[in-house]
């Protein structure tokens, strides 16, 4: 990579870093979408109480079982809705029983998971401005190593690799991040889509 090209990196990476993060409450949030650090019960729920149910539903060996099949994202959610109906039978009671359960397990199991991920992206952006500046430096070095008088081609060789290198796991944990920006907004979905599911079904 000629430094011409290297240099454009770091304007473009450094332009990246500064602007991604939009609101400043949350200045490590690498995504477009605007971050909401929880996912509210009230927001996706609107069936009985659940106050009594706390974690008993993973005392309930079936619940459990199926909170974690249904929260899987492989399983497609025409799927997983099916599922859903297909647990919640009996009486009116064991329908409410059965459902309070299940909704509690996917809350708590998808809420999980959507921190996990949230997390995981703003780690992932404070390692992205450490690059900028490291990539920054690099560059500072390789060109004071090219205006030397007598320059160490092997040296000069040496730290334009490795700044090809820094680049290229800039440019790949960007594009990994952008995928994975739609995670929460995606595990949103689909607990407001199985919380509706279950509420139908209860009825």
């Amino acid at each position: 990579m000629r430094l011409r090209t290297i240099l454009a990196a770091v304007a473009i990476a450094a332009s990246a870093s500064a602007t991604q993060a939009a609101d400043p409450r949350y200045p490590d949030w690498p995504c477009p979408q605007a971050k909401v650090p929880e996912i509210s019960i009230a927001a996706v729920w609107s069936g009985p109480p659940i106050d009594d149910i706390g974690a008993s539903w993973k005392d309930d060996a079936k619940v459990a079982e199926l909170v974690a099949k249904l929260a899987a994202r492989r399983i497609p959610l025409e799927q997983a809705q099916k599922d859903v109906a297909d647990f919640l039978t009996g009486t009116s009671e064991e329908k409410t029983r059965k459902g309070k359960l299940l909704f509690v397990g996917l809350f708590d199991t998808l809420n999980a998971q959507r921190t996990s991920v949230m997390n995981g992206l703003e780690r992932v952006m404070r390692k992205q401005r450490e690059a900028v500046d490291k990539v920054r430096g690099d560059t500072i070095k390789l060109q004071e190593m090219q205006s030397s008088a007598a320059p160490d081609q092997a040296k000069v060789e040496e730290m334009t690799n490795q700044l090809n290198w820094e680049t290229r796991i800039f440019e790949d944990r960007r594009r990994v991040m952008k995928f994975v920006c739609e995670v929460p907004t995606a595990i949103d979905q689909r607990l407001f889509a199985l919380a509706r599911e279950i509420q139908q079904d209860m009825e």
